[in-house]
């Protein structure tokens, strides 16, 4: 599943293509998405693209008429491409731009979705969500250890919560947790502030280094030009179970927690 570095490498990508570009016209060759694809997406025709954001793992396209909330699901991605380019299988949703290019979005698994909301941070599918992560102001130790009081959940699914914080994979959340030396099984409301302050700074560092390098590099995700991203290679713990830690020589251990396979050193991680 494309994660926040991810989508935020594919905004980066597409945000200049689109923001002050006027909608010449939607297709929608498939509206069985996650949910159906409404028709009034076609009302956007003709209004200018003002801004495109992330909030999480959704993409927001803002006109002064309402707001396009896209998300990449399982195995989404979204391509510029020449309007002549034959259509794929899978391209189900498409926005011919004033420049002449055409944005498209190609969803194998169709767990994507495109929705059509006058208000996108209130809508249901945002409104919940926690901080970002990168936003030092929002997201930091204080606003871990107040969430994290009396759960005994693991630490590592508490920071997988969107609505603690939004972003933070699988993959990103062993990562993270390494840097900060806590074991992914610690109950949540164990962990302390000082711990927090690692942790929260890990999380930073790791995304920040992952959005940089293009996202992780994972089956189904290849970035706005076709390629895979490369923070893989940088990976400390996961995917590396059996092999030597890179900080103490240790052995990597995997477990599963929450159905998600979990790496973690036990010497370093405490």
């Amino acid at each position: 599943m494309p994660e926040l570095p991810e989508v935020e490498t594919t905004l980066r990508g597409v945000a200049p293509h689109l923001v002050g570009r006027k909608i010449v016209e939607i297709t929608v060759r498939d509206r069985r998405l996650r949910w159906p694809v409404p028709d009034s997406v076609h009302d956007l025709t003709g209004l200018k693209i003002d801004s495109a954001r992330r909030r999480g793992k959704y993409l927001i396209f803002t006109t002064r008429a309402a707001s396009l909330i896209i998300h990449l699901g399982m195995s989404g991605s979204l391509r510029i491409v020449d309007p002549a380019t034959a259509w794929q299988k899978h391209d189900h949703f498409a926005i011919l731009l004033g420049s002449g290019k055409q944005l498209r979005l190609h969803d194998p698994r169709r767990f994507g979705c495109v929705v059509l909301a006058a208000e996108p941070d209130q809508h249901p599918l945002l409104a919940a969500l926690g901080p970002e992560p990168l936003d030092d102001k929002a997201f930091n130790a204080t606003h871990l250890f107040a969430a994290s009081h009396g759960k005994s959940v693991a630490v590592k699914n508490f920071i997988m919560d969107s609505h603690v914080v939004v972003g933070v994979g699988n993959i990103y959340a062993s990562e993270s947790l390494f840097i900060a030396g806590i074991r992914p099984t610690r109950p949540a409301g164990k962990v302390t502030r000082t711990a927090f302050e690692r942790l929260a700074d890990a999380i930073r560092q790791v995304l920040g280094a992952s959005i940089e390098a293009g996202g992780t590099t994972l089956r189904d995700f290849l970035n706005e030009k076709g390629e895979p991203g490369y923070f893989a290679q940088s990976l400390r713990v996961y995917d590396r179970a059996g092999q030597r830690c890179l900080r103490c020589g240790g052995t990597v251990k995997r477990i599963v927690l929450g159905q998600r396979s979990t790496y973690f050193c036990p010497k370093c991680q405490k």
